[in-house]
This record gives structure tokens, sequence and C-alpha cells, in this order.
């Protein structure tokens, strides 16, 4: 990972949790996303979902309801955990854009 987005994802709160030989997974509070790796640049970002009792959930939306989908069981979500899954989504995926933009 380049210092460049160390940065950008430490100036936005968020920490890399995990690395794997292709994967690194994201986390910034409950939220949480996989990215995948090839020859030192992000090639992908997995859907960012949100840790609860039941383990990764993920935010769908039910009939324009936005829904906490996990392990075949759905809860509804509220609207901080549908702003938290969408903000860490964006900071992620701008910080990762960003700096591979500039390479």
């Amino acid at each position: 990972m380049t210092p460049e987005i160390s940065a950008g994802l430490a100036a936005s709160g968020i920490q890399m949790a995990a690395q794997a030989k292709d994967y690194c997974m994201f986390v910034r509070g409950e939220c949480l996303a996989l990215a995948r790796m090839e020859d030192g640049r992000f090639t992908s970002i997995g859907s960012s979902g949100i840790l609860t009792e039941r383990g990764l959930a993920y935010l769908v939306w039910v009939d324009g309801k936005a829904m906490l989908s996990a392990h075949g069981s759905r809860t509804e979500a509220t609207a901080a955990q549908v702003d938290a899954i969408r903000n860490f989504s964006e900071d992620l995926k701008n910080t990762i854009s960003a700096a591979d933009e500039h390479r």
C-alpha cells in the first residue's frame, strides 16, 4: 500500500485490519469492506457491511426500506447505520481511487 493511501485512510479514520495474499480488510467503527489487490494496486472494492450480533450484514433495499441482511435474516436498518455504511464506502472508494489516479 502506498504512503498516499495510508495517509488518506488515516485521515478518514479507516484502518487496515488484515491483509492476505491478494486482499485487504478495512474497518471504521462497525463498518467493514474487503478490497482486492494485484501488483500493488487495488483492483476492486467489495460491498461494505456492518458488524452485527449475527455477523457481517450488508445493506439491501426491500420495498423501499433499508434492511441489514446477514446469514439469511433481515432486520430494518437505522438511519445512522445507513449513513455509516454509505459514508464508509464513499471514503474508502475515494481514498483508494484518488491515490491510484496519481500513479
